[in-house]
């Protein structure tokens, strides 16, 4: 039965379809917010999947370019693989859906969100958030909602909500947070370096707002919610768990977990691992069951020891930092690089600096941003675990990392004006046990500082972790989470940002959510450990950016000229700029207001080719001296080539102080000479001389600043 739902959400109708289409579906909304249109559904197949430990979730976020009036690019003429914001909202989907689903549920579950038509003020990336709620609320799969989703910015130092795409390009803030009736579930932020406090009003600006729509998503599941359907729970048996710990007593547990070596704390669960398959070898129905025992054996074993005796696997203090190093100019021939190490996790980073013709072209669903001047990318080998695998491309865990690193760094990059090169910063994960990307912050601000680019702040990141128990206030932040915490706690919490405030936020957690403290302890938290980096371990390696660029590093030098005469510089079919080009081996962008950065490793030829082009497009008037080349000989004088497309004429009789018989008695076709432009005609005919005495008191042309 067909069925529409609507509220005013920050001054713009929101409207739910609920049986108009995909009905099919476990769960479909037919999403409306302006004029964007989102289809979500939520599906999940009748059995679980067998041979698996894991809640299989997937959620895809399809972009289709009609929404946008757009016909994909290429060959193929259809939508491909993902868009890199395609990937990252997916994630943002997931983070907050995944813990309100039974940790005990097996069978597949699909969330798709399929954008068929974006108005640029009504976020289709919101509509699908919400879309993907209301779908899995009101369908008959497991689930512990609704939850809720607003967007906020930052104008003025007011709070917009849900801001328009006009409102983001000026916002100091794009912060989106999800939340549960009574918590925050979900926090992803890029930020102006906004201060923590700041921060925290938003967030619970936005919780607010939360609750309006978690009360209009109760009214359409009770009209539109199927009864929930029961599942065959995959729980590990408790007379397993008693059973296992007969033979490994929670002594023996805890000196197997609690070491600060990553390999050696896996080689004594290995060991337990294999002693308990020996011992339940018989039992058909027990030895599938021993691994994720095992797991949740050490997870209860590693919470308890943190959150009633304050004991941390590698026996640090709660507040303490690993072992931290930071180093640069570790690669001698990139443009800059820079190596951050905490503890077990270390990340190697490379600057590459480039004219801004080589910024990445964006084909997506944002009709406003085409092209990215700034790249972060993230990679993440297995040889950094232990591990040995093929590589196939970066994951979209990859992608969210870069993703994350980048949005943390964007806000302190100088202009373009200031600083007129494309730049991208590669992260190679050298060694992991927790938080790479916020490795990747600082390993990428000393990369950049060592290559020579402006920055405004120098930009660390940290993570913190949360162990919960029973009650809302019994719990404990860990400052600086190992890869142990954050898979067996309940938070992983990553902040980046500057000594004046926040660039970056993301936080992802298992629970059904975090309480105001949690929060503000956690931000004060990573501010404190984020001060501490800066100060004591990045500043004294490189404390500003280096005044100079790498000599292996492109060049760029920038002039503005008309723009009216871009036409002149670039030529027919593009002869005049290639002419350059060829002649002096530099790279040569011209934007459409006049704007042009020639590029080169060779600073002469540089000036050579800003001399050509100041010399297009001066207009030459009569008294200007040049140095041309001879290009055409006639018996009544010789044509001189003053800039591509100029040419003038000395007449034999200005070819010299005395007198000439013949033309080539003086000038031959291929000569550089000094010449004097003595008068332009009304049909615009250049006349030349270099005689002697007419160049004394010469004019230069004029130069190009």
């Amino acid at each position: 039965m067909f069925k529409s739902f609507s509220m005013d959400l920050a001054g713009r109708k929101l409207t739910v379809e609920v049986g108009r289409v995909a009905a099919q579906a476990n769960g479909a909304a037919f999403m409306h917010y302006g004029d964007t249109v989102v289809l979500s559904t939520a599906t999940a197949s009748a059995k679980p999947r067998e041979g698996i430990d894991f809640f299989p979730l997937s959620v895809e976020y399809e972009e289709k370019l009609y929404a946008v009036g757009k016909i994909p690019g290429g060959f193929n003429k259809r939508e491909g693989k993902a868009s890199e914001n395609a990937i990252l909202t997916s994630r943002v989907i997931d983070r907050p859906m995944r813990p309100l689903f039974p940790k005990d549920y097996r069978n597949d579950v699909t969330l798709d969100n399929v954008v068929m038509s974006v108005d640029p003020q009504c976020s289709p990336e919101l509509t699908a958030m919400l879309g993907s709620a209301i779908a899995t609320c009101i369908s008959d799969i497991p689930f512990d909602g609704p939850c809720a989703t607003t967007q906020v910015g930052l104008i003025g130092g007011e709070f917009v909500i849900n801001p328009t795409a006009d409102e983001k390009r000026v916002s100091d803030m794009a912060l989106t947070v999800a939340s549960t009736r009574e918590k925050v579930i979900m926090i992803e932020a890029g930020a102006n370096e906004v201060p923590e406090q700041k921060m925290i009003e938003a967030i619970f600006k936005a919780h607010e707002v939360n609750q309006e729509i978690i009360k209009f998503i109760d009214a359409i599941v009770a009209e539109c919610g199927k009864e929930k359907h029961t599942y065959e729970s995959c729980a590990v048996p408790e007379e397993l768990f008693a059973a296992i710990k007969e033979l490994v007593p929670s002594e023996e547990m805890e000196e197997a977990v609690f070491t600060d070596d990553k390999q050696t704390r896996e080689k004594n669960i290995a060991a337990i691992t294999e002693r308990l398959e020996e011992a339940f070898a018989e039992n058909e129905e027990w030895l599938p069951l021993v691994g994720d025992a095992i797991y949740q054996y050490e997870k209860k074993t590693v919470r308890k020891m943190i959150l009633k005796d304050h004991k941390r696997p590698d026996g640090r203090a709660i507040t303490e930092i690993r072992p931290l190093a930071a180093e640069i100019d570790i690669l001698p021939r990139v443009h800059g690089s820079g190596m951050f190490t905490r503890g077990q996790t270390q990340i190697l980073n490379a600057c590459t600096l480039a004219p801004l013709s080589e910024a990445q072209r964006l084909d997506g669903m944002d009709v406003n941003e085409t092209t990215k001047r700034y790249m972060h990318h993230y990679n993440f080998p297995s040889f950094s675990v232990g591990e040995t695998k093929p590589s196939r491309g970066p994951g979209r865990r990859e992608i969210g990392h870069g993703a994350l690193a980048e949005r943390a760094l964007v806000p302190v990059l100088p202009s373009e004006e200031e600083f007129p090169y494309a730049i991208r910063t590669v992260s190679e994960t050298m060694e992991s046990n927790g938080s790479t990307s916020q490795a990747s912050i600082c390993a990428s601000t000393l990369s950049l500082m060592a290559a020579g680019v402006p920055i405004k702040e120098m930009v660390a990141g940290i993570s913190c972790g949360l162990v919960t128990g029973e009650t809302d206030d019994d719990y404990i932040v860990l400052t600086d989470i190992q890869g142990l915490e954050d898979f067996f706690g309940d938070m992983d919490f990553k902040v980046g940002g500057t000594k004046n405030g926040i660039t970056a936020i993301q936080m992802d957690i298992k629970i059904h959510g975090l309480t105001r403290p949690i929060i503000e302890e956690a931000i004060a938290r990573t501010r404190e450990a984020r001060m501490y980096i800066l100060e004591h371990v990045m500043q004294p390696v490189i404390s500003e950016p280096r005044k100079h660029l790498s000599p292996y590093a492109p060049k760029i030098k920038q002039i503005t000229i008309d723009p009216q005469k871009i036409g002149d510089v670039v030529g027919k079919q593009g002869k005049v700029i290639n002419k350059i080009i060829e002649e002096t081996g530099v790279k040569i962008d011209i934007t459409d207001d006049g704007a042009v950065n020639v590029c080169g490793t060779d600073e002469a030829m540089i000036d050579k080719a800003i001399k050509i082009i100041t010399s297009i497009v001066t207009d030459i008037e009569a008294g200007m001296v040049f140095t041309g080349k001879v290009v055409r000989i006639m018996n009544f004088g010789a044509f001189v080539e003053l800039a591509p497309n100029k040419d003038g004429m000395i007449h034999i009789s200005k070819l010299s102080d005395k007198r000439v018989g013949k033309v080539e008695d003086v000038v031959n076709i291929g000569d550089e000479v000094t010449v004097k432009v003595t008068e332009v005609d009304k049909m615009g005919r250049i006349n030349l001389t270099m005689r002697p005495s007419d160049l004394a008191g010469k004019k230069e042309a004029p130069k190009a600043e």
